[in-house]
């Protein structure tokens, strides 16, 4: 099995990625080990992070393979080439450009570029994307995932915005294969005052949520 699809696997595995937004890029480790502590090990550190690459290089260095980690808010070829370089194992976009998606797949690194419109889905597919990144998801809701998987139930869809713990189930229900969670997961106030134990505890419970709405 090749390390792209190691990596796809593994997200499709647990569910959640926690996507890591946070201004403070000096507590991006101490945000990591909490969520390696509450059993989360997909985390993507997007592009907004001051510093975004040299962190992603950080904490490839400090937790190896004790984490599966991704770069997000990626818009053109020569950031995918840097974050691949510093340690990404998966590339998220907000957009579909063929290229990136190509070029990540020549690393054997996953790729999951963000779309919006059946069309845009289904080509973002037809085109390799390991995930479709579903953007912004909370604009079209579960509803639009359950009409969706209608008449393309093998896309593998992943919607970003708007999930929390009150909704997981549903989306999970109508079809994702995965979600992306920042806020909802990664507190910021919780971050400021450097209270990890809750992002350890939210880590867990959005886990188990997929667990329960998979079982269900």
């Amino acid at each position: 099995m090749t390390r792209r699809a190691e990596t796809a696997n593994a997200i499709r595995r647990g569910g959640v990625v926690a996507v890591v937004r946070t201004r403070e890029s000096d507590r991006v480790v101490a945000i990591a080990e909490a969520l390696l502590e509450g059993g989360l090990t997909a985390i993507e550190i997007t592009m907004t992070v001051p510093g975004a690459v040299d962190v992603l290089r950080t904490l490839s260095g400090a937790l190896g393979n004790r984490v599966l980690l991704g770069a997000g808010t990626v818009l053109d070829l020569e950031t995918a080439k840097r974050v691949i370089d510093a340690g990404a194992r998966f590339v998220v976009s907000p957009i579909f450009r063929r290229g990136m998606l190509e070029f990540c797949h020549e690393h054997d690194v996953a790729a999951a570029p963000g779309c919006f419109s059946p069309t845009e889905i289904f080509e973002a597919w037809e085109a390799g994307a390991d995930f479709v990144k579903v953007f912004p998801a909370a604009a079209l809701g579960p509803a639009y995932f359950r009409e969706l998987r209608g008449p393309l139930p093998h896309l593998p869809i992943m919607p970003t915005g708007g999930v929390t713990l009150d909704n997981i189930a549903e989306w999970i229900s109508a079809g994702a294969v995965a979600v992306g969670v920042d806020s909802p997961l990664l507190d910021p106030e919780s971050i400021a005052h450097g209270h990890y134990g809750v992002i350890t505890a939210r880590a867990s419970a959005f886990l188990a949520a997929v667990k329960q709405a998979r079982a269900g």
